[in-house]
């Protein structure tokens, strides 16, 4: 599989005199900088607060129920990220330039105020605030694509409309327009991002293994990846759609038994020392447990919270935060490798999904506190990585580079 190179323009990086409400400074200059500094304090306070108000400590805007929970997880954090990672991308993949500047504030504070609205808005307000975000970001990503001739990435602008979808679906629920579990476009949603996840993971984690893990020969096979998101599709629809388990339990059985033949080719026992590397094989092979969970679900042998939780903490926070800190790094200069800090997050994220998914389907007694240690876990992770990254988001490249 060809993987585009990277080049950066010549024009001169932003000067750190510049304040940092005015479009040339440095943390407006490229997409993962603002949406992922934004993202993990948003990840960080916003557990916290739906864990307050499941124990009833919470009170007036700060009280917020399942239903805010399930979509600010997804449509807020999620979406943010998936945003700055792709209007990253985007520039490297056709070498034009994505929203920045004060496009990229305007992007931001629509961001931002799609997460003030939720809490505090009239549901109707807060419903037209937020479904403006990802249509006017998927706008300026298909602009460089076409722009560029970059046909095969257009597909990702298709899965961010299919995302709005289910945000709008989402609202229209919620306004009681329509006869529809609120649960429901939340988990299509966490379905889209998941199969965004194994797409570009199939691409990257064998050439980074290739690069970083000395000694390693990861076969990346374009056919095998491309069955395994075919079967997470199908797996997905059959569970959207209500299917019979008798359908539903074999497409997901599959596509986890897909993903992990991905993974093993892969090598990731050779990334074992390195931190930057194991995080990602480790949170890939989280999307092959959901996948096994969620055929268990079906069957009604254990909660569908499970499975969901394990595609969500497990495998999206834990690439998130292997990707965050990796692309954070390479496009601010510095060189990519992970210290301790780094190894402290991805631990966090790890086991925060693993007591996660004990609260889900352990003993009784143990639901509560795993529920409380997995909310430390990741507010810990997400709010050590605003800590450490936040003076390299908001510094220029230490190489003088743009970006």
């Amino acid at each position: 599989m060809s993987i585009t190179p990277i080049s950066e323009p010549s024009r001169p990086a932003p000067t750190s005199s510049v304040l940092p409400w005015q479009p040339g400074h440095a943390v407006w200059q490229l997409g993962f900088r603002p949406f992922y500094l934004l993202s993990a304090l948003f990840a960080a306070v916003s557990i916290p607060m739906w864990l307050a108000s499941y124990f009833g400590l919470a009170k007036g805007i700060w009280q917020v129920g399942l239903g805010w929970h399930m979509h600010e997880m997804v449509f807020g954090f999620a979406v943010a990220v998936v945003v700055g990672f792709l209007f990253t991308a985007g520039r490297a993949w056709t070498g034009l330039a994505t929203p920045r500047g004060g496009h990229l504030i305007a992007l931001a504070a629509l961001w931002l105020a799609g997460r003030v609205a939720m809490l505090a808005a009239p549901a109707a307000v807060a419903a037209v605030i937020d479904l403006l975000f990802l249509p006017l970001c998927a706008w300026p990503l298909y602009q460089v694509l076409r722009r560029s001739g970059n046909h095969r990435n257009l597909f990702l602008v298709g899965l961010l409309a299919l995302l709005t979808l289910a945000n709008g679906l989402y609202h229209a629920a919620h306004l009681g327009s329509l006869a529809l579990a609120l649960a429901t476009p939340v988990q299509a949603a966490i379905f889209v991002i998941v199969l965004i996840e194994s797409v570009i993971g199939a691409r990257v984690i064998p050439m980074f293994t290739r690069n970083g893990a000395l000694g390693s020969t990861p076969v990346a096979s374009p056919k095998r990846a491309l069955v395994a998101v075919g079967l997470m599709a199908g797996a997905g629809t059959g569970w959207i759609a209500g299917a019979p388990a008798a359908v539903t339990a074999p497409l997901c059985l599959a596509a986890a038994g897909m993903s992990l033949a991905n993974l093993v080719a892969w090598q990731p026992q050779r990334t074992l020392r390195v931190p930057l590397l194991w995080i990602l094989h480790l949170s890939y092979a989280w999307i092959s447990i959901g996948f096994a969970l969620l055929a268990a679900a079906s069957l009604q042998w254990l909660p569908a919270s499970a499975a969901f939780h394990a595609l969500t903490v497990g495998s999206m926070a834990g690439l998130i935060i292997g990707m965050m800190t990796r692309t954070t790094l390479g496009h601010t200069g510095r060189p990519l490798k992970a210290g301790r800090a780094e190894a402290a997050m991805y631990w966090l994220v790890q086991l925060g999904a693993v007591a996660r998914l004990l609260a889900a389907i352990g003993p009784a007694p143990l639901a509560l506190p795993m529920l409380l240690a997995a909310g430390a876990c990741w507010s810990l992770a997400f709010l050590w990585y605003a800590w450490t990254y936040a003076p390299y988001l908001w510094r220029p490249r230490v190489d003088g580079r743009e970006g």
